[in-house]
């Protein structure tokens, strides 16, 4: 089979969702050529300009191997995923979803000649016993379809980069946080301050006040993510890392939100299942490997990030007609 094009576009998948998005807003900006996928319609973004979007679905083999045949992408960025709260609620979808697609989209790249596989793993992946410092290589024991759908995904990825040569490299996230609706993540609590908390001026937490695990904001989520993609193969020790920025007390991100806005009230109401996973989850990621190989290093703290988040949510909010999360069913 002949080479993939040097300009070929780079292809997004699970391009509708939190961090498709901002990675597609964040690609079109470097002047990146980008091709979108998604099963959801694409969003209105007019700052995305016109990027390619087309409805796959990553469960379907054969459209996945056609699609990507025709595309011919130098690099993919594999984000199609079902999140950890909404996964619990359909594990059998979430392993369709999560296992099959990802096998499928290193299948397909494997037989239409993709240079590389960028994938996006989660601290979702480790499990109840952690030390308070978690490294790379600490035993992953997930709780959730998620967790075990990204623990064999990062296991397959590095698998086809030995056997069969797929540039394949990942990060595992902390739980992000951006300026845009969640998407049925564990850690969505944290975004319901700000997104709720200006939406209707209060919000209660499914978690206690002393839960604690990494959050990182979407920014430099993002730009670590590429940073990633575009080091040099030489200079990585390892396919998947760990990235961190910082690990605050939930009641440490009300008290910074009411720093900017006083009069919001945020209160806690621990959901059982939800607070398990949450308490299966690190406290503190150590990303030493990440700083070391390809130079990550967050721009945001927590303060830094509200004063940054506060006058987007606020945007949001004032853009749509969205119930707050009070108003939803928790999934």
């Amino acid at each position: 089979m002949p080479p993939v094009d040097a300009n070929a576009p780079t292809l997004v998948t699970g391009a509708a969702g939190q961090v498709g998005q901002d990675l597609l807003r964040h690609l079109v900006g470097r002047g990146i050529p980008v091709v979108a996928c998604d099963l959801r319609p694409e969003p209105p973004a007019a700052d995305l300009g016109h990027v390619p979007w087309h409805a796959v679905d990553v469960t379907d083999a054969e459209a996945v191997e056609a699609f990507v045949a025709k595309v011919r992408p130098r690099r993919i960025f594999h984000l199609a995923a079902i999140l950890s709260a909404r996964g619990e609620a359909n594990p059998q979808r979430t392993y369709t979803v999560n296992q099959t697609g990802t096998y499928n989209v290193l299948e397909a790249a494997r037989r239409h000649g993709v240079e590389q596989v960028v994938f996006t793993s989660t601290i979702a992946v480790f499990g109840p016993g952690l030390p308070e410092v978690v490294g790379d290589d600490v035993p992953l024991h997930p709780t959730t379809m998620y967790g075990v759908t990204k623990v064999a995904g990062e296991l397959l990825g590095a698998y086809y980069d030995r056997r069969y040569g797929l540039d394949f490299r990942g990060v595992r996230f902390p739980g992000l946080i951006s300026a845009s609706l969640p998407g049925g993540g564990t850690s969505d609590y944290a975004l319901f301050m700000y997104y709720d908390g200006i939406r209707v001026g209060h919000y209660t937490a499914f978690c206690r006040p002393d839960t604690k695990i990494p959050l990182m904001y979407m920014p430099d989520a993002i730009r670590g993510l590429v940073d990633l993609a575009l080091a040099p193969k030489e200079r990585l020790t390892r396919n998947v890392y760990n990235i961190a920025a910082f690990s605050p007390r939930a009641d440490e991100i009300a008290a910074s939100v009411r720093r900017l806005l006083p009069d919001v009230r945020i209160d806690f109401a621990p959901d059982p299942q939800r607070q398990a996973i949450l308490d299966s989850w690190p406290r503190v990621l150590d990303d030493t490997a990440a700083r070391r190989d390809w130079g990550f290093a967050p721009a945001f703290d927590l303060d830094g990030m509200t004063r940054d988040l506060v006058p987007k949510i606020r945007a949001l909010v004032a853009a749509t007609n969205e119930p707050a999360a009070a108003d939803v069913a928790a999934p």
